[in-house]
């Protein structure tokens, strides 16, 4: 997976159904309650790639110093899962697996999670993540599958305001 993306044009206006969606992810990815406990932010790139940004604070360390598995977990699947949730405008999709990849313990610091779609529009989407750390080494890898589920993502408020603030 390329380290390399192109940001989205600050000066562009949310004005294609693309942009909407992708605008509408961040605003969802926002209102989740779990994101309160991490300071995290997303940004969808572009269709298939998303990126977390994220700090990893002393709280999220397990007794030997360094950040708990949970935190590879909670970056890598949310990345993957938004990459892959870009490829789905109507329903919010469910994780069914994960694989992941310790490759290296996480100190403290800003980190970043980049997602990116592999494969799959329909029913079943795989998507992969790394973490990337301050020094922009990997420190974690995974790849997981995913589901389209019940639940519209027009019924789910923190979409709708996301759509919201991207009409503004």
């Amino acid at each position: 997976m390329s380290s390399t993306v192109t940001p989205p044009d600050p000066d562009q206006k949310a004005d294609d159904s693309a942009t909407l969606h992708w605008r509408a992810l961040e605003g969802l990815y926002g209102s989740a309650p779990v994101n309160t406990l991490f300071e995290s932010r997303l940004d969808i790139v572009s269709e298939g790639i998303s990126r977390i940004h994220f700090n990893v604070t002393r709280a999220c360390f397990h007794a030997a110093g360094a950040a708990h598995g949970t935190i590879y977990f909670k970056m890598l699947d949310d990345a993957a899962f938004y990459a892959a949730n870009t490829m789905v405008t109507d329903r919010f999709l469910l994780t069914t697996s994960f694989n992941l990849l310790f490759t290296q313990p996480i100190g403290e610091g800003p980190l970043i999670a980049e997602g990116r779609w592999i494969s799959g529009r329909r029913r079943v989407l795989v998507a992969e993540a790394r973490l990337i750390d301050a020094q922009g080494e990997e420190v974690g890898r995974g790849t997981g599958t995913f589901q389209r589920s019940r639940i519209p993502l027009s019924s789910l408020e923190g979409y709708n305001a996301g759509l919201r603030a991207a009409l503004v």
